[in-house]
């Protein structure tokens, strides 16, 4: 008899209470998530999820066991959602400059769609910006992991001759998020007509200007 064979097997009603339980942990990450949209990650609390949610205070801290780790968990949900709309379906595009555009095309759509609810992304640096520890920590690796895949999507758009030899793409990266940052404040924070327009015209622009000159 193998050790394994000791293991109580997992009964169905063991596996029922399972599934349950990551259905009400998912509904819960899911109004934390809207929460943190529209008051921030700081505004996010056990009390005012319970509310929300209309759990008991308990039942919620049972799934997350600290404040702390309720705003990392919506920052890695929040990360989850942005790669599967924004960065998966853009890796199906052609090596190069299809794909980095259409990354960038989806992230601007992103940002404009979250006018009215906000960025996690942009307002999380702002809450935490000058705040050190592990919300901090988990916010800044996940936009990281996000400029990374723009800088190696950049870099590819480079090897393929879609871009000049020359292109630093950390500079390019630099231009790119601060578009983003630019249409964010000007449309949610100004409300200035036609931001998202001249995001995607300031896009054109950068790319016109890394653009490699045809041959021939």
């Amino acid at each position: 008899m193998t050790p394994h064979s000791l293991e109580p097997r997992p009964t169905r009603s063991g596996s029922r209470a399972a599934h349950k339980g990551q259905q009400t942990r998912a509904s819960i990450l899911d109004a934390a998530l809207n929460l943190a949209s529209q008051k921030g990650l700081e505004g996010l609390s056990i009390g005012l999820l319970a509310e929300t949610t209309g759990m008991s205070k308990s039942g919620v801290f049972a799934h997350f066991g600290s404040r702390e780790e309720l705003q990392i968990s919506v920052i890695r949900e929040y990360h989850a959602r942005f790669e599967e709309e924004v960065f998966y379906p853009s890796l199906r595009e052609p090596r190069g400059l299809p794909r980095l555009e259409a990354m960038y095309r989806r992230w601007l759509k992103r940002v404009s769609v979250e006018i009215d609810s906000g960025c996690i992304y942009i307002s999380g640096a702002v809450e935490f910006d000058d705040r050190p520890g592990p919300v901090r920590d988990a916010l800044a690796d996940m936009v990281r992991t996000w400029h990374t895949g723009l800088v190696r999507s950049i870099t590819m758009a480079r090897e393929e001759g879609h871009l000049r030899a020359d292109t630093d793409a950390r500079q390019m990266l630099f231009e790119l998020h601060g578009l983003a940052l630019a249409l964010h404040h000007d449309a949610r924070f100004l409300r200035t007509p036609g931001a998202v327009q001249r995001a995607e015209q300031g896009f054109m622009n950068v790319l016109d200007h890394y653009r490699a000159a045809p041959s021939g």
